[in-house]
């Protein structure tokens, strides 16, 4: 009886251990396993036992089968329930895109009207002496396009080495909202047409404007010579005041907002808290009076693939005060860096959020990983992706559209009769090219980078489509009529800031401001024309409404909808 009794402590103890060592190690198991998961877990604690000391090892299996039953997971659906969830709210939103009609992609027609190519892209493939595309060149680049095989983009037969910019983005799909080939652009203006001539003579002014500060254009001469000669297209859908360009609505956007004020937004120039750390914003700009590819040989080197000289710099860091620092700017950003800095500011001043917000009156709660500050910045950051792939398609893969900086070498080689092509009048009329060829002895487009545009087509731009797309996701989580404290504006030599007597700037439209400011900035560069601007700021707004769509899909909260100003001026509720 006594040996008995002690065989039944014995194994007691061992039970004991054994349940202790078992719930210690369903304790430590992460996540905590449901009752679907209880097969897996139980071999983990098994694996564990059998390697414990001779003793416990040998614990007997009646031991091992006082099993601790896990909890199961808190909330309103979970296991099996919240799976079929969550793969239904995908294929509801796939299927809400596929139902979309699909997109018209049409194009200007210039690369079938011209057997030449002289109105399409072709900037680092083989050019003749007069800048026109090496056509079987353009065949390889071609093919690449319409087979998108990767060894067909290998073999597209290049200039003197700079490589074309990342064509088979505009193939990659997208695993939240819109596809690429769902959205579209409407048709660039044709080669021949008078709004490209417009928006060609605004590149030249632009240019010839880069060292005069915004804040001088309402007295400068050259200014005023400027709104008048773009006042005389008959095509020329820059914003006007009175049916005329003006010095104050010189190279400003369309959308609410940007005609007040300043030129530059507020979000450019006011300190940036990043965290911890308090950001200065004066930039490191170029020298004044220094430009490039204003040579007939430096120009069609480039076009070649050539390589390019140095970029000269100012010791002195400045805020930006004219249309050269813009473009230095907008030269070297990280692409969705103005959009982030704006929410830093808009923190840093206490902005309030959008009134639809549920946390802006909840009495126990506020918004973190959804509608919350956290969540915000990465969306912004988040929506730049879907927003570039969507505008690489339109570039390579719908319409090719030259450079300006391609235009411009028409143009100097039809003027001195090198060539012919068929180029509007009204350009050609137009007091801007004498100002160029007065100053650097061509008619080509003088530029702001040393290489002049990228290697990839002008429409859609890519940074005015993440331009479009950032602003929107802002808008939609900030109340847009919150005015701005305390405005500032930068003396000429851009050395300092100064407090800002004018009209009230509120959120909404310096938001919209820094849109166009990324965008137009890119113009004042030469790289890019009017339409690139407006056009695909349209896109990334597309791009980023159909991104809240399923965003707002996915929130357990009591939410209404994102509401925000569109750039048309529209207001909606997504």
């Amino acid at each position: 009886m006594e040996k008995k009794n002690s065989v039944s402590a014995e194994h007691l103890a061992k039970s004991e251990v054994s349940n202790k060592i078992i719930e210690d190690a369903a304790h430590r198991a992460e996540p905590k396993p449901s009752s679907r998961s209880r097969r897996r877990f139980m071999g983990t604690v098994t694996a564990g036992v059998a390697a414990l000391p001779p003793l416990l090892a040998s614990i007997t299996g009646e031991a091992r089968a006082q099993e601790v039953e896990p909890l199961s997971d808190i909330g309103p659906v979970s296991g099996k329930k919240r799976e079929k969830q969550a793969f239904n709210l995908r294929v509801d939103r796939a299927q809400a895109e596929k139902d979309l009609p699909l997109a018209d992609h049409s194009t200007n027609g210039d690369e079938d009207r011209y057997p030449n190519r002289i109105g399409s892209y072709s900037k680092g493939l083989p050019h003749n002496s007069l800048g026109e595309v090496n056509l079987s060149a353009y065949d390889s680049y071609i093919k690449a396009l319409s087979s998108g095989k990767p060894a067909d983009f290998e073999a597209i037969t290049l200039g003197v080495g700079r490589k074309l910019t990342n064509p088979q983005a505009g193939l990659a799909f997208e695993m939240q909202c819109p596809d690429s080939h769902c959205l579209t652009q409407q048709p660039a203006p044709a080669f021949a047409s008078a709004e490209e001539a417009s928006e060609i003579a605004e590149n030249y002014w632009m240019a010839l404007l880069r060292d005069v500060p915004f804040l001088q254009y309402a007295t400068d001469p050259l200014a005023a010579k400027a709104a008048a000669d773009l006042s005389k297209f008959s095509d020329f859908r820059g914003p006007k005041a009175g049916g005329a360009v003006t010095p104050d609505t010189l190279f400003r956007g369309n959308a609410p907002g940007t005609l007040v004020g300043p030129y530059i937004s507020q979000f450019m120039w006011l300190d940036t808290f990043f965290g911890a750390e308090e950001i200065d914003r004066q930039m490191r700009t170029t020298h004044a009076g220094v430009d490039h590819m204003t040579s007939y040989d430096e120009w069609l080197a480039i076009q070649n693939g050539g390589p390019a000289v140095p970029a000269q710099f100012e010791s002195i860091p400045r805020y930006i005060r004219n249309g050269r620092d813009l473009g230095q700017w907008v030269h070297i950003d990280v692409l969705f860096q103005a959009y982030f800095n704006a929410l830093l500011i808009m923190a840093g001043l206490g902005a309030p959020p959008d009134s639809g917000n549920p946390y802006k009156t909840s009495h126990t709660q506020i918004g973190f990983g959804t509608l919350g500050d956290p969540y915000i910045a990465s969306i912004v950051c988040a929506v730049a992706k879907p927003a570039l792939k969507a505008v690489w398609y339109e570039k390579w893969f719908v319409h090719r559209r030259l450079r300006p900086e391609e235009f411009a070498g028409r143009i100097h080689n039809h003027v001195t009769h090198a060539a012919t092509y068929p180029i509007h009048s009204d350009i050609l009329n137009s007091e801007a090219l004498t100002e160029v060829h007065n100053q650097f002895g061509t008619y080509l487009l003088p530029m702001a980078f040393p290489e002049g545009c990228p290697t990839h087509p002008a429409y859609g731009a890519g940074h005015a489509t993440v331009a479009g797309a950032c602003v929107t996701v802002l808008k939609a989580f900030f109340d847009e009529s919150f005015v701005i404290p305390d405005p500032v504006v930068p003396t000429d030599d851009g050395l300092a800031l100064t407090d800002f007597d004018g009209p009230a700037l509120t959120l909404g439209g310096e938001l919209n401001k820094l849109a166009y400011n990324v965008a137009n900035g890119r113009n004042i560069a030469g790289v890019h024309w009017r339409t690139d601007a407006t056009e695909s700021i349209k896109l990334g707004e597309e791009v980023a409404i159909r991104y809240l769509r399923e965003e707002k899909a996915s929130f357990n909260e009591d939410f209404g909808g994102f509401s925000l100003t569109k750039f048309d001026g529209t207001t909606i509720t997504v």
